[in-house]
């Protein structure tokens, strides 16, 4: 897959997973789950999201012959 690509579809992985993870932060937070430091836009969710997104490129810019069950 052409780099252009991957780098699009990891960023787009990216913006969803910070939108989710702040989300499921603010539920938590209302429904006293979490602990008071968590904070939205914090490092939970933005290393969450930064996460996702390097494991998205890793296998989106993979040979296909390196694909699990190849």
């Amino acid at each position: 897959m052409p780099d252009f690509v991957a780098a699009a579809l990891a960023s787009a992985v990216f913006c969803l997973a910070v939108i989710a993870l702040n989300a499921l932060t603010r539920l938590a937070l209302q429904t006293h789950l979490a602990p008071d430091g968590l904070a939205e836009n914090g490092l939970v969710q933005f290393g969450g999201a930064v996460m996702l997104a390097g494991t998205t490129y890793r296998r989106t810019t993979r040979l296909p012959g390196h694909l699990i069950g190849e």
